[in-house]
């Protein structure tokens, strides 16, 4: 073949699969806003992506798998799955596609292939939403109200209902808040519509009226004056962290459940994927999701813990600079955090190392750990030293949290990174917790320690495992297929 047809041929595919990308994009649409089923790729969002995006993620998904990942098979099954009846429910379509590559000859057509996989769907409960109050309204509350306004759909799971914060509101604050929440500075814009109403005393977000609240204490206020009953309050605020203070939400009307997006104490510290299941939500009212590194860490250890056995070891944490150092030399209550943090690389300390323990017992004791705050705004790193008992190899720990990344209970948690050239700018908007740098990965000769990179983006992966650890309190966890 001439190199101009083979130029024309291949001009010809790139249009066949951009055209098949825009029926990818329109069909998960349909799915989502018809039927509220949320469709991912290898747990990367695809709703609000262009075609370019869908396009890089199948690319990624071929190179995570080792086989190819086809835009066309990914259309054909969605064209099965919207053409059966299913509940509410998150399907990967990466994970599908992967398998119907590799079955398919063993099913008729894709709609048999998709009824086989997904029989289990019909057989889950009924889900009751759940109205959701954001008590504080800063970095991680803002990320929360974006995904909970953007993850709506029909309203079948956690409605975002009002936002309570401290002082008087005004005209002026309504728009500098409803600012805050369409354009960040790291995160970028919000995907979405946000207006004020002074009337309302409210922010209309998608066309949706989330109220502000003003309140100095979280025993008083009165939910059910603004149709809010049964809610579960998100206390992203970092006033409150014991269960005393806490429980003083549960002293409001309207208000049934509390989560602490901070390390509580006297409180379950839950690291969604990991222990959650160890705490019912129908005996237990007020959680915490502990912090973003005990978050990043703790699956990573507890595959590295289950498969070969953690005799001791250190974490690490190049941990981006937060609101609580200054951003100019002053007075600090604690040591070195009052040096200018965009500046300066700041050794902390950190109680992940300690944390741990409470999501997996079995390291009690066995791990240090400090932390050093660097000159970025968002996305840290955990290292963690570890010396195990039983040896490896480096193909053999990729192997083994490859495995784990793929499949069984932690695929939302961990994140296998394949490349060569990540940096810390890479990792921002990754909504799983852990991001496994297999290109880092250090094995001893004698294959007894392993030092391992865990990259987080401290703000939206953390954001997403509170959302996650939500749904489960709230029992609106729908079916899912991962």
């Amino acid at each position: 073949m001439s190199a101009a047809k083979n130029y024309e041929k291949e001009l010809a595919f790139q249009a066949d699969r951009r055209k098949a990308t825009t029926e990818f994009i329109k069909l998960i649409s349909d799915l989502w806003y018809d039927k509220s089923i949320e469709i991912v790729l290898f747990k990367n969002q695809v709703i609000d992506k262009n075609v370019s995006d869908i396009i890089h993620l199948h690319e990624y998904a071929g190179e995570f798998v080792q086989k190819p990942i086809s835009i066309f098979d990914s259309v054909e099954l969605l064209r099965a799955i919207i053409d059966i009846k299913l509940p509410p429910a998150k399907l990967d379509i990466g994970k599908l596609t992967y398998e119907y590559h590799t079955y398919d000859s063993s099913f008729n057509d894709a709609k048999a292939f998709v009824l086989t996989k997904l029989k289990g769907a019909n057989k889950t409960n009924d889900i009751v939403p759940k109205d959701v109050v954001l008590y504080g309204f800063g970095r991680i509350g803002r990320l929360l109200a974006r995904e909970l306004m953007t993850k709506t759909g029909k309203g079948a799971q956690l409605r975002l209902r009002a936002i309570v914060t401290r002082g008087k509101i005004t005209e002026e604050i309504l728009e500098k808040r409803a600012s805050l929440l369409q354009i960040d500075s790291v995160h970028g814009k919000f995907m979405g519509t946000v207006e004020v109403s002074l009337k309302k005393k409210a922010m209309i977000i998608n066309g949706t009226t989330v109220h502000l609240i003003s309140a100095d204490s979280p025993d008083k206020i009165d939910y059910t004056k603004y149709g809010i009953s049964d809610a579960l309050i998100i206390d992203n605020s970092g006033a409150f962290r014991t269960k005393k203070d806490l429980s003083l939400h549960l002293k409001s009307k309207g208000v049934s459940k509390v989560l602490l997006t901070a390390p509580g104490k006297e409180v379950p510290n839950i690291v969604h994927g990991v222990n959650h299941k160890e705490h019912n939500p129908d005996e237990v009212d007020i959680f915490s999701a502990a912090s973003c590194t005990t978050n990043a860490i703790t699956p990573i250890l507890k595959v590295v813990d289950d498969s070969l056995g953690i005799k001791k070891g250190h974490l690490e944490t190049i941990h981006a600079y937060t609101n609580d150092q200054n951003l100019v030399d002053n007075m600090h209550s604690k040591h070195r955090r009052g040096r200018a943090a965009a500046l300066n690389m700041v050794i902390t300390e950190t109680g992940a190392g300690k944390a741990v323990a409470k999501a997996l017992p079995n390291l009690e004791g066995k791990l240090s750990s400090n932390a050093i705050r660097v000159p970025v705004p968002n996305g840290s790193l955990a290292i963690l030293n570890l010396e195990i008992n039983n040896k490896t190899s480096l193909s053999g720990i990729n192997t083994i949290l490859k495995k784990y990344a793929l499949e069984g209970d932690l695929v939302e948690q961990i994140k296998y990174s394949l490349g060569k050239e990540m940096v810390s700018s890479d990792i921002v908007g990754t909504s799983a917790p852990s991001i496994y740098d297999s290109r880092a990965t250090i094995v001893s000769s004698n294959g007894k320690n392993l030092i391992l990179y865990i990259w987080y983006d401290n703000e939206y992966g953390y954001s997403h495992q509170v959302i996650r650890l939500a749904k489960y309190i709230a029992k609106v966890r729908r079916f899912t297929y991962y």
